[in-house]
C-alpha cells in the first residue's frame, strides 16, 4: 500500500492569524504545487513565471516532501514499500533538478489565484508581507514573478523574504522554485543533506536522493517591526528558583518607536521596554526575570515535561506590528566525564540515559504532524528518555514539539559520517549548522550536540561546531565531537546475543573505551510480525528465506544485523521454523528477550561504568526484518514489549548473568520498605521448590539496589567454591567463572590441549555426578579426576567422544576434595570453554529443562510497583521444550468503550479486555490484536498496555487497546488472542 500522513490536517488550521500577523500556509494541502524536470521545460523556462502558464501537464507536488513522492502518489510509479519496487525506478528520471511551480493571491487584496488560492488570505492593516521557506534539499533557487529572491543553500537554512513591493494586487503571483539535486557522492561531499538518501544498510537509496521542498512554506503578514530568531534560556540554581533570560533581534523597516513586551504563562509574568528602531539597524534585546518555585521541565520517568509559553509582542503607534509565541522548558543541563564515562545531569539530577537512534522518520520524508506526536509518545510509552537523531536526519519542528511534550531528550548529529572527506562546500555546512542551533535551541529536549557519526569532524569543521555550539547556544548544551569515542564506550554491535551477553563483561563495541559506559548504538535485528511481513512481501516470495527478503534487509545488504546469526538463534532456541508464521512467532520471543536483556544489563551495572545505552535501532523507516522497536506499520513487536518492561522506572529484573535479583529506581524519589520476592515454575505451571525468596529493601532514587541471587543448583556443592586452572585465555581467564552459578560467565584456557580446571569443594565430599556446561569450544576428549591434596589424582571417567553442550557424567561414588577436568584433545583450534562446573554428591534434583522466573516488587503498603517474567533453560538460551507445552484454555471477554470527541486527536475507542487462563496448561506468550471484524485488517496505530504475556493455571489479565476511532470505519472489532502454545 502507499503510506500517506495519519491525517490531513484542515487548512483553516494551518492559517493562523492574530492581531499583529496573518499566517497563510502555501503547503500543498492548501496550495496546489506542480513540478516537472527542469530539462523539459527548454525554451518555457522564462514563461513558467507568467500567471497563465498552462501546468497541466506538470505533475501534482507535494509540499513539503520530495519529488519522487509525487510521482509516487500521482500513480506515476508502483508502491515502492512493496516488494523489489524501489530497486527498479529508472533513477536517471529523478537524478536531475526539478521546478516547483505555484499561484497565490496577494494577501493584501484578496485577489483570487489562477490555480488555487491560499486559504485564509484577507485584507489586513499591516504594511509588509513575507514569504518564508523553512527547508528544501539541496538547494532551491526562489523565484516570485519573474525576480529571483535567492538561492536557499542546504536543507536548514531559512528563506525569509519581504516580497511587499513584488506582489500583484490585481491577479495572482506566481512562485516557482528550482530545486537543485544533490548529486553524488553524498557521504559526506553532499552534506548538509540527508546523507543514506543514497541507500544504506537498513533503507534503500531513494530516487532523486530527497531532493524536493523538505519543510514548511508560508506568507506572513506584519507590520514595520520584525522579531528575529528570539531566544530563551533557563538556568536553575536550586529546585526552588528558574532564572529565565530573553533574547532577540528586532530589525525595523521604517524609524520608529517601540514598545517590547514579553508574557510568560503561567505566572503572567510580563516584561517590557521602549525602544528606539532604525530601518537597516538591527536592534538587540534583552530581558531576565526569576521564577519562584518553577514548574521544571524533567526528562521521562524523572517527573513531566513541563512546558511555559512566551508570548512576544512588538507595538508601534499602538498597532502590533510582530509577535511570536515561544515554547520553553526551564531546566539546566550539566555534565561530566567522571571516570572517562560521559553523564548528563538535568536540574542537578543525574540521568541514566535509555534511548533509540532514529535512522530517519521516515524513508521517503512521509512523516508529518500527528505522525511525530504518535511515532514520541511510542517511545514514551517504552519509558524511553532519549532519542538520537542520528546524522541530523529529521530535520522537522514537529519531532522535537513532540519530544518537549513527552520528555524524550534529544542526541542531535550533524550531518556527517566517519568519511575521510569534508563536504564540497564547507561554508554552507557551517552557515546550516548555526542555522540549525538557532532554529532548535529553544527545545528543552536539546541535550547533545554531536559533530560526527562514528568519526570527528575533519578540520576546521571539529572547532567550528564546537565554537557555532559555544556561541549561538551558549555553551548551555554538550558539544560531542565522535558519536562512538570520548567518554563513550563505541559503537554496536547490531545483532543478538544471548540475554546473559548483555551483563558480563563486557558487551564490546567498536570505538570507544570498553565497558558497558554510555553507548550511542547497538542493537538487534528485529523481525517483523506476519500480517505486517505480509503487506510488504509478495505471496511468492513468504517462505523458504530467498533474496527478496534481502530488498527488506534480511541478508548480506544487512550484514551487520546478523541475519544469520539471527535465524540460528531461533533454530537452536525455539527449533526450526515450519514455515513463515512459525517463524514470525519465534522471532518475537528472541526479539523480546533480547532487547530486554539489552536494557537491563546495562541497568545492572548502572553508575558501576554504565550511565546510558540507546538502540539501534527504536524507529522503523521503511518496511524491513532488522532494527526496530515497532514495525513501519505500528505494529509493536516483542521489542517493543521487552524494551517497554526493562525500562520501567521503578523495576525488579534478574540478571541471565550472574542469577542475581536487583532493583532499579530511575526516579527521583527514595522508596522505603519495598518488598521483592521471586517464584520459579517448571513447565507444568508448579511452583518448583526450594527457590522461593524475599527481601525486604530501601531504594534510594537514581540507583541499583540488590536483592539476592537465586541458586538454580542448591545441591551443586560446587557452587560459590574456589576454582583453579593451568592457564586462562585473554578473553576468560577467571576459573571462578565455572562455580559462580552463572550461564553467563565462562573460563576458557589458552590453546593447547592439555589444559585443566577444577574445583575446591572445601572439605571431602560425596561425589557421583558432574555437569559441565560447554561453550562451542569444547573437549573432543577429556579425564574427570578426583584428589585429597590437589597433587595425587585418580581418574573416575574419561570419554574421546564429547559432543559438547551440557554434558551429565554420573560414575560411582567416591569421597573426594577436589574434582579436575583434565583436557586430552580439543574439540575447536581454541582451548576449552566451560561456562559452568557442577559437583553433586547425588543425582540433581529433577526439574523442568524450562523454567519460570517470576519477580514481584512491592511498596510498603504492598502495592505492586513492578513484575517481571522470564523463562530460563539449563541448557544455555535452548527453549525448545517450550513447543512441548499442550494448548492451554483460555476464557476471553472484552467491550468496546467509546471515546469524547478531542480537537487535537479526534475521538479515541478504547478495547478493555479480560483474559483468563481456565485450565491446568501454563499459557505462554499470549498475543492480543486487535482487527475490523467487517474485513480483518488490524486496528492499527494502537496504544495497548500489555502482550507477549504469560498466564499461569488461573491467572487472569487486564489489557487495554487504544486508537483513533476512525480505524473502526463505523463497524465492530474482534480480538484476536494467541498463546505460543496454541498458535
Amino acid at each position: 500500500m502507499i503510506r500517506r500522513p495519519l491525517t490531513t490536517i484542515p487548512a483553516l488550521l494551518l492559517a493562523l492569524a492574530s492581531a499583529a500577523q496573518t499566517r497563510i500556509s502555501l503547503n500543498s494541502d492548501n496550495t496546489r504545487w506542480t513540478l516537472r524536470p527542469q530539462s523539459d521545460i527548454g525554451a518555457d523556462s522564462v514563461r513558467i513565471y507568467r500567471p497563465d502558464y498552462d501546468a497541466h501537464d506538470w505533475v501534482p507536488a507535494i509540499v513539503p516532501g520530495i519529488v519522487f513522492n509525487a510521482y509516487v502518489a500521482a500513480g506515476i510509479e508502483k508502491d515502492p514499500n512493496y516488494a523489489d519496487n524501489i530497486y527498479k525506478v529508472d533513477k536517471s528520471k529523478y537524478d536531475r533538478n526539478f521546478w516547483y511551480r505555484t499561484t497565490f493571491a496577494s494577501p493584501a487584496t484578496g485577489a483570487p489565484a489562477q490555480d488555487a488560492p491560499a486559504q485564509g488570505a484577507s485584507a489586513h492593516s499591516a504594511t509588509r508581507t513575507w514569504l518564508h521557506f523553512r527547508g528544501v534539499n539541496r538547494k532551491g533557487e526562489v523565484f516570485l514573478n519573474g525576480f529571483r529572491l535567492g538561492l536557499l543553500d542546504g536543507f536548514m537554512q531559512r528563506g525569509d523574504y519581504d516580497i511587499t513591493d513584488l506582489l500583484k494586487t490585481n491577479g495572482p503571483n506566481v512562485l516557482a522554485v528550482l530545486v537543485h539535486w544533490p548529486g553524488r557522492p553524498i557521504a559526506n561531499h553532499a552534506s548538509p543533506t540527508y546523507i543514506s538518501s543514497d541507500g544504506w544498510d537498513w533503507m534503500p537509496p531513494v530516487p532523486g536522493l530527497l531532493q524536493g521542498i523538505t519543510d514548511e512554506v508560508y506568507l506572513t503578514v506584519q507590520g514595520d517591526a520584525r522579531i528575529v530568531d528570539p531566544w530563551v534560556r533557563t538556568h536553575v540554581p536550586n529546585r526552588n528558583e528558574g532564572d529565565v533570560t530573553l533574547q532577540m533581534q528586532l530589525d525595523a523597516q521604517k524609524e520608529a518607536r517601540a514598545q517590547v513586551t514579553a508574557t510568560i504563562e503561567p505566572g503572567s509574568i510580563t516584561l517590557a521596554r521602549d525602544v528606539t528602531l532604525h530601518p537597516g539597524e538591527p536592534q538587540e534585546i534583552n530581558f531576565k526575570t526569576k521564577i519562584d518555585n518553577p514548574r521544571l521541565w524533567w526528562p521521562n520517568g524523572y517527573g513531566d515535561p513541563n512546558l511555559y509559553t512566551c508570548h512576544i509582542k512588538v507595538t508601534i503607534d499602538g498597532q502590533t506590528a510582530d509577535s511570536k509565541d515561544i515554547k520553553f522548558g526551564i531546566r539546566q543541563y550539566t555534565y561530566d566525564t567522571a571516570q572517562g564515562v560521559l553523564h548528563i545531569k538535568i536540574n542537578g539530577e543525574k540521568i541514566f540515559v535509555k534511548g533509540g537512534n532514529w535512522g530517519m522518520s521516515e524513508y521517503l520524508l512521509r512523516a508529518r504532524g500527528r505522525e511525530y506526536d504518535l511515532k514520541v509518545r511510542l517511545h514514551k510509552e517504552m519509558h524511553y528518555n532519549m532519542i538520537r537523531n542520528w546524522i541530523g536526519s529529521t530535520t522537522d519542528e514537529d519531532f522535537y514539539d513532540a519530544c518537549d511534550k513527552y520528555g524524550i531528550m534529544v542526541w542531535d548529529d550533524f550531518w556527517l559520517n566517519s568519511h575521510p572527506n569534508l563536504p564540497d562546500d564547507v561554508q554552507a555546512f557551517n552557515v546550516n549548522a548555526v542555522e540549525k542551533i538557532k532554529r532548535l535551541r529553544n527545545h528543552p529536549s536539546v541535550a547533545v550536540w554531536c559533530g560526527d557519526n562514528e568519526g570527528t569532524p575533519i578540520a576546521p569543521l571539529n572547532g567550528w561546531l564546537r565554537e557555532d555550539v559555544n556561541a549561538f547556544d551558549g555553551g548551555d548544551r554538550w558539544y560531542q565531537p565522535n558519536s562512538h569515542a570520548g567518554a563513550l564506550t563505541g559503537s554496536g554491535p547490531w545483532t543478538n546475543f544471548t540475554p546473559a551477553w548483555y551483563f558480563t563483561k563486557y558487551p564490546g563495541g567498536f570505538g570507544g573505551s570498553p565497558g558497558w559506559g554510555f553507548r550511542t548504538e547497538i542493537g538487534t535485528a528485529v523481525f517483523p510480525t506476519a500480517e505486517s511481513f505480509r503487506t510488504f512481501m509478495p505471496d511468492s516470495t513468504w517462505w523458504p528465506r530467498n533474496e527478496m527478503w534481502d530488498k527488506h534487509f534480511f541478508g548480506k545488504s544487512a550484514a551487520n544485523a546478523g541475519p544469520e546469526t539471527y535465524v540460528s538463534t531461533i533454530d537452536k532456541s525455539y527449533g526450526p521454523a515450519t514455515g513463515l508464521d512459525d517463524f514470525c512467532r519465534k522471532a518475537q520471543l528472541v526479539n523480546l528477550e533480547t532487547n530486554k536483556a539489552l536494557y537491563e544489563g546495562w541497568q545492572h551495572h548502572m553508575w558501576d561504568d554504565a550511565s546510558g545505552v540507546m538502540t539501534w535501532m527504536s524507529q522503523s523507516a521503511y518496511p524491513s526484518m532488522v532494527w526496530q522497536t515497532y514495525d513501519y506499520y505500528y505494529d509493536l513487536t516483542g521489542a517493543y514489549w521487552g524494551v517497554r518492561k526493562a525500562c520501567e522506572p521503578i523495576h525488579i529484573q534478574w540478571s541471565a548473568g550472574d542469577n542475581s535479583v536487583r532493583v532499579v529506581n530511575q526516579t527521583l524519589n527514595d522508596l522505603h520498605g519495598l518488598k521483592a520476592s521471586e517464584e520459579v515454575y517448571n513447565l507444568d505451571g508448579k511452583l518448583a521448590n526450594g527457590y522461593a525468596k524475599t527481601a525486604t529493601l530501601d531504594a534510594p532514587h537514581d540507583t541499583v539496589t540488590e536483592c539476592f541471587k537465586i541458586n538454580f543448583s542448591s545441591d551443586n556443592l560446587a557452587y560459590g567454591k574456589p576454582a583453579v586452572a593451568s592457564s586462562g585465555a585473554p578473553e576468560a581467564p577467571d576459573a571462578g567463572a565455572v562455580s559462580d552459578g552463572s550461564p553467563g560467565t565462562r573460563w576458557s584456557s589458552t590453546y593447547t590441549d592439555d589444559a585443566w580446571v577444577y574445583v575446591d569443594l572445601g572439605a571431602p565430599q560425596n561425589v557421583s555426578q558432574v555437569y559441565l556446561n560447554w561453550e562451542t569450544a569444547h573437549a573432543a576428549a577429556y579425564r574427570l579426576d578426583v584428589s585429597d591434596d590437589a597433587q595425587a589424582w585418580k581418574t573416575v571417567y574419561s570419554t574421546d567422544h564429547s559432543q559438547g553442550g551440557v554434558e551429565k557424567v554420573s560414575f560411582a561414588p567416591v569421597t573426594t576434595r577436589y574434582v579436575r577436568m583434565q583436557g586430552v584433545k580439543r574439540a575447536t583450534h581454541f582451548g576449552y570453554s566451560l561456562y559452568d562446573f557442577e559437583v553433586y554428591g547425588k543425582p540433581r534434583a529433577a526439574q523442568s529443562p524450562v523454567q519460570f522466573i517470576r519477580l514481584y516488587l512491592r511498596d510498603a503498603d504492598g502495592r505492586l510497583l513492578s513484575d517481571n517474567f522470564y523463562w530460563r533453560s539449563d541448557r544455555h538460551a535452548d527453549y525448545t521444550a517450550l513447543n512441548t507445552l499442550a494448548p492451554p484454555r483460555l476464557a476471553v471477554s472484552s467491550r468496546l468503550v467509546r471515546g469524547s470527541a478531542d480537537a487535537a486527536h479526534g475521538s479515541v475507542d478504547t478495547v478493555r479486555a479480560v483474559i483468563a487462563n481456565r485450565g491446568k496448561t501454563v499459557a505462554f506468550a499470549i498475543r492480543v490484536q486487535a482487527v475490523r471484524a467487517a474485513d480483518g485488517q488490524r486496528i492499527l496505530p494502537a496504544l495497548q498496555n500489555d502482550d507477549y504475556f504469560t498466564l499461569l493455571p488461573g491467572e487472569t489479565r487486564d489489557i487495554d487497546i487504544e486508537f483513533d476511532a476512525v480505524l473502526l470505519k463505523g463497524g465492530d472489532y474482534k480480538l484476536i488472542v494467541e498463546p505460543y502454545n496454541h498458535p
